[in-house]
């Protein structure tokens, strides 16, 4: 299932979301070579989060392989900023194209419902709580965290609050054929949300890692859901003049 846009229009301008948007393809471009092999591995080893050295449980020199030839080699006392550095790189072009056109989709109404400082702050403190719950799900992990996604749960979450019977369109398919379906917000996000969770469970204990934050995304989701109101102002959200759901579907060959 793949969103591809809701029917509530922002009332102004998203800077912060095309501003974020921005950001992260600079720094995929700038900081990590567009993909490039060399640079790539070299931003997330060096950008990217570590658990174990957040935590402190994997001694300083520890080598972490990443393939390829690459390994990350921990290092004591340069952790702490990357829960923000981490937030802003990716691992794939598909990576971050995914994560940015769900941003876009979701973060333009979440930002019109509050100020712009607020949303700012309200995205990047969902993307540290998003770093916390996947620290505390393996906090002697060598593995590197990068990627926007938790931070983007979070504004997931807010919108789950805000909008939950605002019609999101999107693409299933089904065998040869694309369905598009008109859903409830509600009903995608908590599918959504569902799938990180079971996935998150399923991944406990399993040393090779699936390459998916999934807790990150299940405790930035979470976070979006509790923390939206304290930055949300009611008179943005009371001037939305909000549509009634009512289902459609359209098959495509």
């Amino acid at each position: 299932m793949f969103p591809y846009r809701d029917e509530l229009k922002p009332m102004r301008r998203p800077r912060v979301t095309i501003a974020l948007i921005v950001v992260n393809v600079l720094a995929w471009v700038l900081v990590q070579g567009a993909g490039a092999a060399e640079p790539l591995m070299r931003s997330v080893c060096d950008l990217g989060l570590i658990p174990g050295e957040l935590t402190g449980t994997v001694p300083p020199g520890t080598s972490f392989p990443l393939g390829e030839g690459y390994a990350c080699v921990t290092e004591a006392g340069r952790h702490a900023s990357h829960i923000f550095t981490s937030i802003f790189l990716h691992g794939s072009w598909v990576h971050l194209l995914g994560n940015m056109w769900f941003l876009w989709i979701f973060g333009r109404n979440v930002e019109d419902a509050m100020t712009r400082p607020r949303f700012l702050a309200f995205y990047l403190l969902g993307g540290l709580a998003a770093a916390a719950a996947q620290v505390a799900a393996g906090p002697s992990s060598g593995v590197p965290m990068v990627g926007a996604s938790g931070a983007i749960s979070a504004v997931m979450g807010a919108y789950l609050i805000l909008y939950p019977t605002m019609r999101v369109y999107a693409v299933v398919p089904l065998g040869i054929f694309l369905t598009n379906i008109a859903l409830p917000a509600w009903s995608m996000l908590l599918y959504w949300a569902g799938v990180q969770l079971l996935s998150g469970v399923a991944s406990i204990g399993d040393s090779t890692g699936s390459g998916v934050a999934f807790w990150a995304h299940v405790g930035g989701f979470t976070a979006g859901m509790l923390l939206v109101k304290a930055f949300v102002r009611a008179d943005r959200v009371d001037a939305r003049e909000l549509e009634r759901w009512r289902p459609r579907r359209v098959m495509w060959g």
